[in-house]
């Protein structure tokens, strides 16, 4: 069968390859810890779940407004408005299935064949692989170790071009944990400002921080005008099945974003809006409870692996993730991940997943009780001393 040459452009995702691979293992009855997928492992909020089921009885469930629900819309916008200190209208918010289709609308409506796109190394690896779908050329940025991943500005500098036409950040960072600080922003918005390119970022691990605070971009003078805000429900509330995010752009944005949404998926769900009004709106208890048992996590297991010979690991302000350099490890990154599954039951993955500035590393997620995160570290360890 002959597909389209752009196919052969368009990448994946290696946790969820990863992921098949573990449950194969695991069917053939071999004990694997997952720490490859990057999910909350706590429920969704029992309120949220009630407000979905009233929804569906009040009749959530017919074709919705492609731009998402008006009444979703005006708590979003107050939202944004309330956390990023700007205002910010209804008519600049469109809610997607998932923040991920923001990524690639973003993209799909901004990016010409030939333009050049800034992007975060190592990233979410969807960034490359849709600038690389649309003909344009990715331009990795590196995210340095001895700097928290955080990137230097000169770095920064040098990638830009006179064909730069929109710059990827994402803090807190999948998959270092990595948070930018005010100062990278600033120094972004400048640039931004001063060579005319658009901001996309991805803000989905925002309510996720350990230290400090989180600082976004639209925060600057001028950004305002020149950036698309990502953000959803899937990893602050775990609702990661329910397919619920949004973009927060100038208003001509999200009318080329509605119209791929009309192109693509008609609508978002009408009830999970319905349901995502709540969670905004709502107690916050069960984040603050879920932030908290993930700071202990992190806390654990960036000390179990830094008791390891032959790793370090720096300790995350954000998201989920570690991402330790394994570089002093006689195997190459994607050599240990593989061992590590088969070996000893551990589904990790290479740093290499996320771009080549992530040879030497593996991220695992510490989205995993701590029971199973206290025996996943004495499995690495074994099977380090083994190497």
């Amino acid at each position: 069968m002959k597909f389209a040459e752009r196919m052969n452009r368009l990448g994946t995702e290696s946790a969820f390859e990863v992921f098949a691979r573990a449950k194969n293992l695991e069917a053939q009855g071999k004990s694997i810890i997952h720490l490859e997928i990057g999910q909350p492992d706590f429920p969704t909020p029992v309120n949220v779940c009630q407000a979905a089921f009233q929804a569906m009885q009040d009749g959530y469930t017919g074709y919705g407004p492609a731009a998402g629900l008006l009444e979703f819309r005006k708590v979003i916008a107050n939202h944004v408005a309330k956390t990023r200190g700007i205002e910010v209208h209804p008519d600049e918010v469109v809610v997607t299935p998932g923040a991920k289709p923001i990524i690639f609308f973003t993209i799909m409506a901004l990016i010409d064949v030939g333009d050049e796109v800034i992007y975060p190394d190592p990233g979410f690896p969807v960034y490359e692989s849709v600038i690389n779908f649309v003909g344009a050329r990715a331009v990795p940025l590196p995210l340095r170790e001895e700097v928290d991943f955080r990137f230097r500005i000169d770095d920064l500098i040098d990638a830009i071009s006179d064909r730069t036409r929109l710059f990827i950040l994402n803090s807190p960072q999948n998959p270092t944990g990595g948070l930018l600080k005010a100062e990278d922003l600033e120094a972004i918005a400048h640039l931004a400002n001063r060579h005319d390119f658009f901001i996309l970022s991805d803000e989905i691990y925002s309510g996720i921080i350990y230290e400090g605070q989180h600082t976004s971009i639209l925060e600057f003078p001028g950004m305002k005008e020149r950036t698309i805000l990502l953000d959803g429900h899937s990893k602050t509330y775990s609702m990661t099945g329910w397919r619920l995010g949004y973009g927060v752009a100038p208003k001509p944005m999200i009318e080329h974003i509605t119209r791929l949404m009309i192109n693509s998926n008609s609508c978002t769900c009408s009830f999970t809006q319905i349901a995502g009004i709540e969670a905004l709106t709502g107690p916050q208890d069960a984040v603050e409870q879920m932030v908290a048992e993930f700071k202990r996590r992190r806390d654990v297991i960036v000390d179990g692996l830094n008791a390891i010979a032959g790793i370090r690991c720096l300790r995350p302000a954000g998201a989920f993730y570690v991402f330790p350099n394994v570089t002093q490890l006689p195997l190459s990154s994607d050599q240990l991940a593989d061992y590590l599954l088969e070996e000893a039951g551990v589904a990790a993955l290479s740093g290499t997943a996320f771009g080549k500035f992530g040879d030497g590393y593996l991220r695992l997620s510490y989205a995993n009780s701590l029971e199973n995160i206290q025996e996943a570290l004495q499995r690495i360890q074994m099977a380090v001393c083994n190497l």
